[in-house]
């Protein structure tokens, strides 16, 4: 009797398993999806020894910026969608040289990597600014261009300069720097070099954006894990105003303004567990109709269980209506997605790839995002159409 009631339990068990493994395909069945017209790695054929971060098109969407880290060095790569590399950041001072000249004996002795990161596009896409520690250990920031080799150093404080946007209006860089105790944000004329601070307040300023338009700036603002989203308007006018689009407990990220400036995304903690690893995608009124706080400010949370990338923040698609976020689901390996804003509906982008991260996306609809292969990282492209 014994051995009968064993062999009953193990197949009412073998049942059940195979009930939700029936259930988990019908579900997965049912999930709404999304085919990209073509999903392929930036740069075919990529070797070994480096990873690609951090993409970021182009205004026109006719090249992309990468970051490739290799030990500790860490340069900038600028291409062509076909894969075609146009150009390499790498800025090195001319005073990191050995005067001593025991590189010659002793190779190796006395060289330090150079950091390059943080590339803010012009308007035009021909020139751009970046972030530099020129092998030097201070941070400052740089101007390049597509047309020749020639870096022009636009700060030299010697606090950290970071995290620069340019204006789409053809206007000054916005950037973040310490020089006065604090993160504080500047704006600098890159043909000048004049610079003025623009922001108040003792809390730190962190990862600026313009406005399309060029005329309002949206920023982090805040300490510790309570960080709200600001919004400086009338950014040419020295009393221009500020206002808090967020004033609750809970911490908010990286906003992303769609491209036709109505509207502000960003990350949020907010969740019913209070847990703050936790983290959901929200949308708000550029203008500030939306409640700043709230159940209100709840409902406009519009996709749960995300992934942050705080460096480049949601990506936004061209029609102003939907976004493109990874999941937080390490089980399925970090997949993407795509979100209505409107109605919230979320759709799996199906792109083969897995451990995702850092979206960016170009005027045309075409998503460049980070990739695991083969435990290196490297940028792949996929383009998007929501049917």
């Amino acid at each position: 009797m014994a051995s009968s009631g064993f062999a009953l339990r193990a197949a009412t068990l073998l049942a059940l398993c195979a009930a939700c493994a029936a259930a988990r395909a019908d579900g997965a069945a049912a999930e709404p999806s999304l085919e990209p017209v073509f999903v392929r790695p930036l740069i075919a054929g990529g070797g070994q020894g480096y990873n690609d971060s951090n993409p970021l098109w182009s205004p026109a969407g006719d090249l992309i910026a990468l970051e490739r880290a290799q030990d500790a060095r860490r340069e900038i790569v600028i291409a062509r969608p076909d894969g075609t590399v146009l150009k390499t950041v790498y800025y090195k001072a001319s005073a990191d040289s050995d005067d001593l000249g025991l590189g010659n004996l002793l190779p190796g002795l006395g060289e330090s990597a150079s950091y390059n990161a943080g590339l803010a596009w012009s308007p035009e896409g021909k020139r751009f600014v970046f972030m530099s520690n020129a092998g030097e250990g201070n941070y400052d920031l740089y101007q390049g261009s597509l047309a020749g080799d020639a870096t022009q150093r636009l700060t030299t404080d010697p606090q950290k300069d970071g995290q620069p946007h340019w204006s789409p209006a053809g206007g000054p860089v916005v950037f973040v720097s310490g020089r006065d105790g604090g993160a504080q944000l500047y704006l600098i004329d890159p043909a000048t070099r004049a610079t003025r601070r623009i922001s108040s307040g003792e809390k730190a300023h962190l990862y600026p954006r313009w406005s399309p338009d060029g005329k309002r700036i949206a920023a982090i603002y805040g300490a510790n894990e309570n960080h709200d989203i600001l919004l400086i308007e009338n950014v040419e006018d020295p009393a221009g105003s500020r206002r808090l689009l967020t004033t609750w407990r809970y911490d908010d990220l990286s906003p992303a303004w769609s491209p036709d400036g109505s509207k502000i995304a960003f990350y949020t903690n907010q969740n019913s567990e209070d847990d703050p690893k936790v983290w959901a995608l929200a949308v708000v009124d550029a203008a500030g109709n939306s409640p700043t706080a709230g159940e209100g400010l709840v409902a406009r949370i519009v996709a749960r269980n995300v992934l942050p990338d705080v460096a480049t923040g949601p990506a936004w698609l061209p029609d102003s209506r939907r976004i493109a976020y990874v999941r937080n689901d390490q089980h399925d390996y970090s997949p993407v997605y795509v979100v209505d804003v409107e109605t919230h509906e979320s759709r799996r982008l199906l792109t083969g790839t897995s451990i995702n991260r850092e979206l960016s996306c170009s005027s045309q609809g075409v998503l460049a995002f980070r990739a695991q292969i083969d435990q290196w990282d490297r940028i792949y492209l996929a383009k998007v159409e929501w049917k």
